[in-house]
C-alpha cells in the first residue's frame, strides 16, 4: 500500500439516534451531534495536515458518509465535489433488518450484537457477514491501495473496523472468520500508515451498524 489513509466514521444519524439498523440504507441523514462529530474531525485533521492537503476524498456512497466528509473537505479547504464514491466502501448489508429498531429484533430472536466482542452475535437474512465485507474492501484495495498519494476516505463502523484490519495486516478474528480492527465510536478517524495505525481524534457517539 502507498501513502497514508485517513479513515473516518460517519457522525451520529437519526437513525442511530433512534436505535434503528441502518446498514447499507441508502441515505439516513446526520443529526445535530453527527455534524457536530464530523466538525471535531475536519478539525483533527487540519491540525495534522493544514490547508489544502494533497489528498484523495473518497466516501461510501451513502448520504451519512457524503454528509461527513463535505464538512470535513471545508475544514481543509479542499473541493468535496471532487470526492471519489465507491459501492465497496459501504457499512455491512443487513438484509431484512434494514431500517428495523434494534429493540424488536432481539425481543423477536435474541441477543443481536455482543458487547463484549463489539460484534454482532448473528448474521441478518439476506445480509452479509464480516467475511463478505472483507472481499469487497479487499477487491477495492487491489484496485485503489497502490495508487500514489494520500487518501481520506469516510465511511462506517463496521466496514471501517474491517478496511482498518486489512490495511494493519490482523489474523482473522476468532468469533467471525474475518480481519476486524478494534471498534471506534463515531466521529473517530485514524491514520494507517506502512501497516501501523494512529488514532487521530476518537468520537464520542455509538451506534453500530
Amino acid at each position: 500500500m502507498r501513502g497514508a489513509f485517513f479513515i473516518a466514521r460517519h457522525g451520529e444519524t437519526v437513525f442511530n439516534a433512534a436505535g434503528r439498523i441502518q446498514g447499507d440504507s441508502e441515505h439516513t441523514p446526520l443529526t445535530r451531534a453527527g455534524f457536530a462529530q464530523a466538525e471535531s474531525m475536519g478539525l483533527a485533521l487540519r491540525e495534522r495536515l493544514g490547508p489544502k492537503p494533497t489528498l484523495t476524498l473518497w466516501a461510501s456512497p451513502t448520504g451519512r458518509a457524503l454528509q461527513t466528509l463535505a464538512v470535513m473537505a471545508e475544514h481543509l479547504e479542499l473541493d468535496w465535489h471532487k470526492a471519489r464514491t465507491d459501492e465497496r466502501l459501504r457499512e455491512i448489508g443487513m438484509g431484512e433488518w434494514t431500517g428495523r429498531f434494534y429493540a424488536d429484533i432481539v425481543a423477536e430472536g435474541g441477543l443481536v450484537y455482543d458487547s463484549a466482542t463489539r460484534l454482532f452475535a448473528r448474521y441478518a437474512p439476506g445480509g452479509e457477514s464480516y467475511a463478505d465485507v472483507a472481499a469487497r474492501l479487499r477487491g477495492w484495495l487491489d484496485d485503489h491501495g497502490a495508487e500514489a498519494g494520500d487518501r481520506l476516505i469516510v465511511m462506517h463502523g463496521i466496514s471501517a473496523r474491517v478496511l482498518r484490519a486489512l490495511l494493519t495486516g490482523a489474523e482473522p478474528h476468532p468469533h467471525c472468520g474475518a480481519p476486524v480492527a478494534a471498534d471506534l465510536p463515531q466521529g473517530s478517524v485514524v491514520e494507517v500508515t506502512d501497516g501501523h495505525e494512529h488514532i487521530l481524534h476518537r468520537g464520542g457517539g455509538g451506534g453500530s451498524a
